[in-house]
């Protein structure tokens, strides 16, 4: 079930039990999520916030979930990824005085249309600036290729708590006008470029959007938003209710926070406080997915209210009985693939602009 209610108008969220166990997130989602929370504990994944950020990237992800769901139902979780029958290559971009891995997907069959080069989607993945990496948001880029006709070019970015904000912002900006200036080499059209982002990349894809309109480079097409850190309140009625959410509760989200921060006062830029601090004036048009087990459904509500307000048209969704994660999950997850199929239609409408004859 999806809402287009703006924030002002939702009403106001439970807060959570007090039980610090899952039970309460997995007694709340639909049958599909509860299927892949409940592999991600039988994995062992333990709790974010708990190890350490080596400990963290270790442990079992809900990608691993996920492919263990699929393989107890008899599916070969490779061959449904050849099946979307879009190619990638490794290349890299140069950053920070050195250079970072990016991933080219193309879809097989692009609009014929595209006469001066397939649009292309730079997405940004999310771990909370900490953990994860391209390859674990490969099945959200890969099903983007697929369902909107593009070239999606992943970025990984430098990770907290080595590189300490605002490294991964750096690396966000410098990779978005790297594929400016190199989109036309894949067969891509360099005037026909939008943004994405989930969690972590969520904020970062916004971040280049207003980056772009304050530098005077080109504007991205589009902004598509899944579950994006927009505020750094974890008061908000969304921190309340999903508090212990998993797989990503409160004290995750913390934790997440305080490894990549430099120092508290960093909380008040707005790069990370886009909600309270950030201009978002003449941005390009969004659209934001939330989930509602989620400690930021409330940053993504504030996030479309205020882009409203600064004049973006925004297309908000909230997809309730799902949990953070779940956008890349349509193999398992039947509100991934509505999603998904949300973020292609606002994305095919965007590059419209790009097919012509």
């Amino acid at each position: 079930m999806t809402t287009n209610a703006p924030a002002a108008t939702r009403p106001t969220l439970r807060v959570a039990a007090s039980s610090s166990d899952n039970s309460y997130t997995i007694s709340r989602c639909d049958r599909d999520m509860r299927r892949v929370l409940v592999k991600l504990q039988e994995l062992g994944a333990k709790p974010l916030g708990t190890q350490s950020p080596e400990e963290t990237r270790k442990q079992p992800s809900p990608a691993d979930a996920v492919r263990a769901v699929l393989i107890d139902q008899g599916k070969d979780p490779v061959a449904l990824m050849a099946a979307m029958k879009v190619s990638k290559r490794d290349v890299t971009y140069p950053t920070g005085g050195t250079t970072l891995q990016a991933r080219i997907y193309k879809p097989e069959k692009v609009d014929a249309r595209a006469a001066a080069g397939t649009p292309v989607l730079v997405y940004y993945h999310g771990g909370g600036w900490v953990i994860a990496d391209i390859a674990a948001y490969e099945a959200s880029a890969m099903a983007l290729a697929a369902k909107t006709g593009a070239i999606v070019v992943s970025i990984e970015y430098r990770h907290a708590p080595e590189h300490k904000f605002p490294a991964q912002h750096e690396d966000a900006w410098n990779a978005y006008k790297w594929v400016l200036e190199n989109a036309k080499s894949w067969g891509g059209n360099p005037m026909n470029i939008a943004v994405a982002g989930e969690s972590a990349g969520g904020n970062l894809a916004v971040n280049v959007a207003i980056m772009a309109r304050d530098q005077k480079i080109q504007a991205p097409a589009h902004m598509l938003l899944i579950y994006p850190v927009a505020g750094m309140d974890t008061n908000t009625p969304s921190y309340m209710e999903n508090e212990n959410a998993i797989p990503l509760s409160k004290q995750g989200m913390k934790w997440f926070v305080a490894n990549t921060i430099g120092s508290e006062e960093d909380k008040n830029s707005p790069l990370l406080d886009i909600v309270g601090k950030a201009d978002l004036k003449k941005l390009p048009d969004a659209t934001i997915l939330t989930a509602e087990i989620d400690p930021l459904l409330t940053d993504g509500q504030l996030l479309a209210a205020n882009l409203r307000v600064g004049g973006s048209r925004v297309r908000f969704e909230n997809f309730e009985g799902v949990c953070h994660e779940f956008f890349g999950m349509d193999a398992v997850v039947d509100a991934a693939a509505r999603a998904q199929d949300i973020a292609a239609e606002e994305l095919k409408s965007a590059f419209k602009s790009g097919f012509k004859a």
